[in-house]
């Protein structure tokens, strides 16, 4: 499912705010997926708690880095 979103992702990859060039969107993805990851990490003892919050916070992150 992940492939299937950053293969989704890629298509549209004009379509969105990641029109600034490759270098910015890239990082500005790895900055909400590395935030998306520390989240788990600090919820890893509660795993579907951990799963739920890092899966929300990439989708905002990538969300607000789309239309903005």
């Amino acid at each position: 499912m992940r492939i299937a979103w950053f293969g989704w992702l890629a298509q549209h990859f004009g379509e969105y705010g990641y029109s600034d060039g490759p270098l910015r969107a890239a990082i500005g993805t790895g900055a909400v997926l590395v935030t998306a990851a520390l989240v788990w990490f600090a919820l890893h003892r509660h795993r579907p708690a951990a799963v739920a919050a890092a899966g929300l916070v990439c989708a905002a992150g990538i969300g607000w880095l789309a239309f903005h």
